[in-house]
């Protein structure tokens, strides 16, 4: 071996890089979790844990710069070297057994991790009594949905993450008869109606937005708050310009419009996840310890229903007893409106088993471990004190 591969190995082997790499992770925690106040936790994880760089934007302009590694590249390095150290220090002997299995258990934990980062996904069921969804909403991301209602039987959704609206370009689907051009967008906002007298032109030709303007609000990251976008988009046919619409979760009532022949809303709404099974609230029970007001429990009795009519049960989800269905995992997360209303945490995680899996694989590793360590003291002493009994 010549003596750049064999720098390379000494590099990706050593122990100081384990060291540093430990260092560099728990000040990336440190700051991430001071950081939790202004970004919130799902900016924090993008920024910090879930990036290969931590980005610091200059002031007053669109540039940013890379200031200190982020979780993937520190997750990633510290799997090679773990890797790395496994294959070229540890022999394959059953007296190293233990310590094999403890580091296969923590190899197999940040690809666990990885996995977790790369394919996991979080939204929120909200059920009131009696009500059915076959869908799941997100907490964070947001979607331009314009629905084609013609059909009586099915609609027809075309759905523009709020990423390719932030753009401000123009947009044109396949199943979409005209363009969607975004005139105006805004992350958080807020509506004011136009008064009389207020001497203010609104922007919208068309719809609710003729007698209400957006007002832009500063983005939060307040746990208990959410940002709510707006935009204004114009819908341009071949033969010219249907008007301008506001579009925003503030407006709670369905905008619609008539395009040859079909019937089409338009609405700014939460990122909606469609399952092949439905779920209705029939009860939700909040427990109270007797004579007082503290909780004693949460529950949710739900009619889960398969589309294709293979299945039809009932599930009682209640804290640390969710229910698995269809690779999804609801937990019971919130409820509202007097305790007739549930608010279930919906996971999808395909990689979930795999940090069960490492954390048995090291417990063993180091039981088995620290039993052969055991063994070989005890024979030890006894052979000792055979000897020194023999004296």
């Amino acid at each position: 071996m010549n003596a750049t591969l064999r720098s390379f190995r000494d590099f990706f082997c050593s122990l100081q890089l384990t060291v540093w790499l430990l260092i560099l992770s728990m000040i990336l925690v440190f700051v991430a979790t001071l950081d939790q106040v202004n970004l919130g936790i799902w900016a924090v994880q993008a920024k910090y844990f879930r990036s290969f760089a931590v980005l610091w934007q200059i002031p007053d302009s669109n540039v940013s710069i890379p200031v200190f590694p982020g979780g993937y590249f520190i997750g990633g390095l510290l799997l090679i070297n773990l890797v790395a150290a496994h294959l070229y220090r540890f022999s394959l002997t059953w007296r190293k057994s233990g310590i094999q299995l403890a580091h296969a258990g923590l190899i197999l934990l940040l690809l666990g991790e990885l996995f977790t980062g790369l394919m996991s996904k979080e939204s929120f069921l909200r059920l009131d009594t009696g009500e059915t969804k076959h869908y799941s909403e997100s907490f964070s991301d947001n979607e331009l949905v314009l629905i084609d209602h013609s059909d009586p039987k099915t609609d027809l959704v075309v759905a523009i993450p709020e990423a390719a609206v932030a753009e401000k370009k123009s947009i044109q689907h396949k199943d979409l008869p005209f363009r969607v051009d975004v005139k105006e967008y805004y992350p958080n906002s807020n509506l004011q109606r136009i008064g009389p007298f207020a001497g203010i032109r609104p922007v919208a030709t068309q719809g609710f937005g003729t007698s209400v303007v957006i007002v832009p609000e500063k983005m939060t990251y307040k746990p208990n708050e959410r940002n709510i976008p707006s935009a204004y988009v114009e819908i341009v046919a071949p033969e010219g310009s249907q008007g301008i619409w506001l579009a925003s979760q503030m407006l709670q009532q369905a905008q619609t419009f008539t395009y040859a022949g079909k019937t089409w809303e338009i609405a700014f709404r939460q990122t909606r996840t469609y399952k092949p099974f439905s779920l209705t609230l029939l009860k939700f029970s909040h427990d109270k310890y007797p004579g007082t007001e503290i909780p004693k429990n949460f529950s949710s009795r739900v009619r889960v229903k398969s589309d294709d009519g293979k299945e039809d049960r009932e599930v009682l989800i209640f804290m640390n007893n969710p229910l698995r269905h269809g690779g999804y995992t609801f937990y019971q997360a919130g409820f509202d409106n007097n305790d007739t209303t549930t608010v279930l945490q919906v996971v999808r995680n395909p990689s979930w088993l795999l940090p069960y899996i490492a954390c048995v694989m090291m417990g063993l590793g180091l039981c088995i471990q620290f039993g052969i360590t055991l063994a070989g003291f005890i024979r030890k002493r006894s052979a000792a004190a055979r000897a020194a009994a023999n004296a």
